[in-house]
């Protein structure tokens, strides 16, 4: 991807999600990436708007539409993200979308990233992992999932790069995807990831349990959780979407948010406000306070924590940023005038 700086006359520069994923996949400089963004949201001066929504329901569809302006970053994305779960019926990827990167000095369009969705897959594992690297057990070494989809690999992934993962249970509603993803990832891993036939069985003993599924009903109850665990609650990115019951939150020593705004709208917390349990403008640690050190993170060994993501603009700036400085040094993407 050629700087847009090398003409003096504009363009614009198109890149494939083939391209994107030789120059950018999952490792610490992403998550260390992530970070930093959450820490920038937390000092101040980040630009993020309400996330925009668009609901098909005749087709099971959802668009959300993110962006932020992060202060010391040359560009901010833009992100147009469609999730269609029947997809998997007809053959196809539940989700799919681009981002769109623009130079945060003038405005001008730098590039088209057409990633399909990967970037997004990757900065919502990178943050699942900023959380346990802030909120686990340092010695956290057990993973429970619930979810089978590409999110609960790239999970699982994402935690081994922050803590010592040696064994991991997973579950989903469909048993037979249960098992094969459970093989997939052991073999990918190389360690045992096992399939379990009920979610208390895959978070019994868990240090770490990751929800990633679009539920609208809990998963997961509050005489569920045990001592010393972290709860990464990622799939609640929609009123009407529901992984963790909201009696939990209250039983949680500890209840972190990606964004207040966000939750209180759409997230776990929402339904723990609107089940009378948690007040409306009740205070909570957001996940930028915690890294900035402002506010505590895990204090005992014995604590729940409980992080409560929704996605934010601030990590799709940061990861299309990070993208858009590896492809122009890779000198990838199709260049177009303006």
């Amino acid at each position: 991807m050629p700087s847009p700086q090398s003409s003096s006359r504009p363009s614009v520069t198109i890149v494939t999600e083939a391209e994107i994923r030789r120059v950018i996949g999952l490792d610490e400089v992403v998550v260390d990436c992530v970070e930093a963004a959450f820490r920038r949201l937390a000092e101040g001066g980040v630009v993020m708007p309400p996330i925009l929504r668009l609901d098909i329901e005749a087709h099971n569809g959802e668009v959300d539409v993110k962006t932020a302006y992060v202060p010391g970053l040359a560009s901010f994305a833009i992100k147009i993200s469609p999730g269609f779960f029947d997809n998997p019926k007809l053959g196809l990827a539940s989700v799919n979308g681009l981002m769109t990167l623009f130079s945060s000095t003038t405005g001008l369009i730098e590039a088209v990233l057409l990633d399909n969705g990967y970037l997004t897959d990757l900065r919502t594992a990178a943050a699942g992992a900023v959380t346990a690297r802030h909120l686990a057990r340092a010695d956290a070494s057990r993973v429970a999932i619930l979810g089978a989809g590409v999110q609960a690999a790239l999970q699982l992934e994402a935690l081994t790069l922050v803590r010592s993962v040696t064994e991991a249970r997973l579950w989903a509603r469909d048993p037979a995807k249960a098992e094969a993803a459970a093989a997939r990832l052991s073999e990918q891993s190389a360690m045992p990831v096992r399939a379990v036939a009920t979610v208390p069985e895959a978070l019994a003993g868990a240090d770490i349990v990751v929800t990633t599924t679009p539920a609208t009903r809990p998963l997961v109850e509050a005489q569920w959780l045990e001592p010393g665990q972290h709860v990464i609650a990622m799939g609640s990115d929609a009123e009407h979407k529901n992984e963790i019951a909201p009696e939990a939150l209250v039983r949680c020593d500890r209840y972190v948010a990606d964004s207040l705004a966000q939750t209180r709208r759409l997230g776990e917390l929402h339904h723990a406000i609107e089940a009378g349990l948690v007040g409306a403008d009740q205070a909570f640690a957001e996940l930028g306070d915690v890294i900035a050190g402002t506010m505590p993170g895990r204090t005992r060994p014995d604590e729940i924590t409980l992080a409560d993501l929704t996605g934010t603009g601030v990590q799709d700036t940061a990861i299309a940023t990070l993208a858009g400085q590896r492809l122009r040094a890779a000198g990838a993407g199709h260049v177009l005038p303006l």
